[in-house]
């Protein structure tokens, strides 16, 4: 049961230390009305954590702050949000730079129409993206409503999995877009969606548990929670049936450091064989990182065959005979 020290790690939820960390989460500003979330928290739910990571200089390379913590954890790969906008050049650089450590995703807002789907088609086309995540509580629209019909639909064309929060939001708005009962409509109409929730699924998990005992393509990724704050139906069901549908995933640096995440982590109770699909092998299988790409057997020309290996005549080899014969017979005067 203990935690194995030679699995290369994935961490399907990492981001980049910034000198302002309010900009990243400037888009939710509208949508929240506590005084205390607007004015003194430095990231939307730090009420939830109780050391947040401290922002960075701004002379201070985050793309190198990153990897430092990476290489120090044996996080061999990340997956992180590479995005248009000119303040996040920086991750686009990271995965341009580093792509054998950096896993391009993109977020998407269903309130864009069709100019999300148009990004995400973008993105891919220009990073060769392997996921798309969203935040259906911070978008005030619903994980079943239509306008996010589009987004699906693109990801199951693209072969792309989305990564959605789920369950009781940390950012102080209002928990009904993420009611994890609603993601058993998008399985449904889109069975070969491959879904990861995030963020928890509370207090739902139970519920969590049986979608993915029911639907093949519906994972969990334990982001934004401390590893002894892992839910133990979760816990639960990966040492049991589902074994290969729970991602490991941190908070760096939205919430957690990785001196803290990865102090907890020994301590999280795992079976030997599930260990190594919890850290690597199912975000391997979900991004399609490794993924075995279908080789589609040339079929031999079944071989002419003749009276020598005492089978019948070929009936091909009468058949060009007889227009062999019809030829000769036009050409002759």
């Amino acid at each position: 049961m203990p935690m194995p020290t030679d699995v290369p790690i994935i961490d399907t939820m990492v981001g980049f230390p910034t000198a302002d960390r309010k900009q990243i989460y400037k888009f939710l500003a509208p949508e929240l009305r506590d005084s205390e979330s607007l004015e003194q928290f430095r990231m939307p739910a730090e009420y939830m954590f109780k050391d947040v990571p401290k922002n960075i200089d701004p002379d201070i390379d985050p793309v190198a702050v990153t990897l430092h913590n990476m290489d120090t954890y044996n996080v061999a790969q990340a997956m992180v949000s590479v995005s248009e906008a000119s303040e996040r050049a920086h991750t686009v650089r990271a995965v341009a730079d580093h792509p054998d450590r950096f896993i391009p995703a993109t977020e998407v807002d269903p309130r864009d129409g069709m100019e999300a789907v148009r990004k995400i088609v973008r993105l891919h086309e220009a990073h060769g993206l392997k996921a798309v995540t969203t935040f259906p509580a911070g978008y005030r629209t619903a994980i079943n409503d239509r306008a996010y019909y589009p987004i699906y639909a693109k990801c199951v064309e693209l072969d792309l999995p989305i990564f959605s929060c789920t369950g009781v939001p940390g950012p102080r708005v209002p928990m009904e877009p993420q009611t994890v009962a609603y993601i058993d409509d998008v399985c449904w109409f889109f069975p070969d969606l491959r879904f990861v929730m995030r963020h928890g699924a509370q207090p739902d998990t139970e519920l969590a548990v049986k979608l993915m005992l029911k639907w093949p393509n519906l994972f969990y990724s334990t982001s934004a929670f401390a590893p002894k704050h892992y839910d133990r139906h979760i816990l639960d069901y990966a040492n049991s049936r589902g074994a290969d549908k729970v991602l490991y995933a941190g908070y760096f640096p939205a919430g957690l450091t990785y001196e803290r995440i990865m102090s907890e982590l020994p301590a999280v109770p795992l079976n030997d064989d599930v260990w190594p699909k919890f850290l690597r092998q199912n975000a391997e299988r979900v991004l399609r990182l490794c993924w075995p790409q279908p080789v589609t057997p040339i079929r031999s020309r079944r071989p002419l065959r003749t009276l020598d290996d005492g089978a019948e005549p070929d009936p091909r080899i009468a058949l060009v005979a007889w227009l062999l014969g019809w030829l000769l017979l036009w050409r002759v005067p």
